[in-house]
């Protein structure tokens, strides 16, 4: 079977990589020339767990191929996943530019029967848009080639992607012909084969489905965000909380955990995106407004203590920063509260130092020379006037702290993940803020 993935950002190229994993023969295409040369000699652009050695490996075995002429590489394909970005645009809507355009380009050149499979977030009605797109090309041909196409939503957590494409929760598939149907249970009767269910649905349904689950983990987080909150104002504590409602089998534990914000390159755009379609239809999604308000709002809640914490008087502060991406295991720093709290802190006149595993290159590209950044994990800290915790990365739960607080000028932590004990900051000194906790000072 032979499947073309066009794209390789973060979906694409490990939709592509997982499929050539199956036996599948799978050509990924990108117009990016330095891209796809760099993938070839086995270079991914992104940090994924365990995606460079499945890439290198099914490279070798000829598996996995990578090139930038989609109209060669589509042809004697059974499938084709189209896996290109869908950015914001400025009013909230999903952009399908490149979504329309490679459909423009599959019909220019389309030769036999083929699936065309939306694997990008995209909004209701996005499929059929690929589907006239694709005709009128055929149109300007004068020919007539049969094809159907399909919604595939993708349900990956960055940090665990490959995990979640070979052992998925669930397969979404929306699609409008038996044929197509078809297509879509071989290419995933590999990861269906220990009970993972495949659900078929109409394409409406399918496209609805990726919004309305990030959508409804954006709320888990924006909830225990705002009760976290009040957690600080009456004197309770969100961690117990979390667990007191997490134990009720109809809420569960997942998805509960208070911090600074959501971020990352779903969450922010897909609610966006589907507030954005229900106003234009004349639906007011106001659970979901609230959702983004309150999560834009959390964003800012460290700094405000900071700010507190020194009573205005930040201008000359130097601060270390522990986490740049949005969460760990990833380099990803789109929408990432670190992001809000650098704006702020520089804003205020501070002075920045930060530190993160695998993301620094990332923010360099992102933020420059605005802030410094640590070659190793302490080195930040010298003569610092707080450290900031702003990712929960594994490396940063059990640091050194006699280490922390000989170098840093206070012991003072600003702790956004919630990953250190409020006793043991006690007992250990610290004047200590986290989120919806009671604070040591």
């Amino acid at each position: 079977m032979k499947v073309a993935v066009v794209g390789t950002g973060y979906v694409g190229l490990v939709t592509g990589t997982c499929l050539s994993q199956t036996g599948v023969s799978v050509v990924c295409i990108d117009i990016n020339q330095q891209k796809i040369d760099n993938l070839r000699k086995g270079i991914v652009p992104i940090f994924e767990p365990g995606l460079d050695d499945l890439v290198i490996k099914n490279s070798e075995e000829n598996r996995l191929t990578f090139s930038t002429d989609l109209s060669e590489s589509i042809q004697g394909c059974e499938a084709i996943f189209i896996a290109v970005g869908t950015p914001s645009d400025e009013d909230g809507s999903a952009d399908l530019q490149y979504v329309i355009g490679v459909a423009k380009e599959i019909g220019k050149s389309l030769t036999n029967y083929t699936v065309i499979i939306t694997k990008s977030t995209v909004p209701v009605g996005t499929s059929f848009k690929v589907k006239d797109a694709i005709n009128l090309e055929l149109q300007k041909r004068g020919i007539t080639i049969e094809f159907d196409v399909a919604s595939n939503p993708e349900f990956l957590k960055e940090g665990a992607a490959i995990e979640d494409f070979m052992k998925p929760d669930r397969i979404v598939v929306g699609t409008e012909s038996e044929r197509a149907e078809k297509v879509l249970k071989r290419i995933y009767k590999p990861f269906i084969m220990n009970g993972h269910p495949l659900i078929f649905m109409n394409i409406p349904s399918a496209e609805l489905t990726k919004y309305a689950a990030n959508a409804m983990l954006a709320t888990r987080i924006s909830f225990m965000n705002d009760i976290a909150n009040l957690c600080e104002i009456v004197g309770a504590d969100v961690n117990l909380i979390r667990k007191g409602i997490g134990t009720d089998t109809r809420i569960g534990s997942k998805f509960l955990y208070p911090g600074i914000g959501y971020g990352g390159s779903c969450f922010p755009k897909d609610v966006k995106a589907i507030i954005k379609t229900a106003k234009d239809l004349n639906y007011d999604l106001q659970v979901l407004k609230a959702v983004e308000a309150v999560n834009e709002n959390q964003k800012s809640i460290l700094f405000n203590k900071l700010n507190s914490h020194f009573k205005g008087q930040l201008q000359g502060k130097k601060v270390a920063l522990w986490g740049l991406s949005f969460k760990p295991n990833t380099d990803d720093m789109r929408e990432a509260p670190s992001l809000v709290m650098i704006k702020k802190l520089l804003d205020a006149g501070c002075e920045i130092t930060a530190f993160d595993p695998v993301a620094m290159e990332e923010a360099k590209q992102i933020i420059g020379t605005k802030i410094s950044y640590s070659k190793h994990q302490y080195d930040g800290l010298e003569n610092a006037d707080a450290l900031i915790v702003l990712t929960e990365w594994q490396v940063f739960r059990m640091p050194d702290f006699d280490k922390i607080s000989n170098m840093l000028k206070n012991k003072l932590i600003f702790d956004g993940r919630n990953i250190f004990d409020v006793e043991d900051m006690k007992e250990l000194g610290y004047t200590y803020y986290s989120i919806g906790r009671t604070s040591i000072n």
